[in-house]
């Protein structure tokens, strides 16, 4: 038997603890830090589409390379596969959505750092969220 429970208030914080005392014996219970919210995920796609217009530093990067380019830069693992039949190299070996709202955060923080830095104009969409 297998059950996740999102803390989010005293409800689910009661059946946490009556799902623990209900363990069998040798049961492994993992707490975590939730991962990204999805407004976090809109506000960092929006940012990397700001800055891939603004082509800072004569980079013509899509977001996606954007992207990586900013998780290795905070030391998130990334690694470069060759591409196929001649195509450019891409990065794998990184998700965001594994990130906690936290790491996220920082994230976010990194590549607004960066795109005031080098002048982005920030969309409606990145501003508002």
């Amino acid at each position: 038997m297998s059950q996740t429970v999102i803390i989010r208030g005293e409800d689910q914080r009661r059946l946490a603890k009556h799902l623990i005392d209900r363990a069998p014996t040798d049961a492994v219970v993992t707490i975590k830090e939730g991962t990204r919210t999805p407004d976090q995920n809109r506000l960092m796609w929006a940012m990397l589409s700001d800055i891939a217009r603004a082509k800072p530093e004569g980079r013509v990067w899509p977001p996606e390379t954007w992207k990586a380019a900013f998780m290795s830069a905070l030391g998130h693992e990334i690694v470069w596969q060759p591409g196929i039949d001649g195509a450019p190299a891409f990065p794998a070996g990184f998700r965001t959505s594994r990130l906690s709202k936290a790491g996220m955060a920082d994230l976010i923080t990194f590549i607004a750092a960066y795109g005031d830095k080098h002048g982005v104009r920030w969309s409606d969409e990145a501003r508002a969220a």
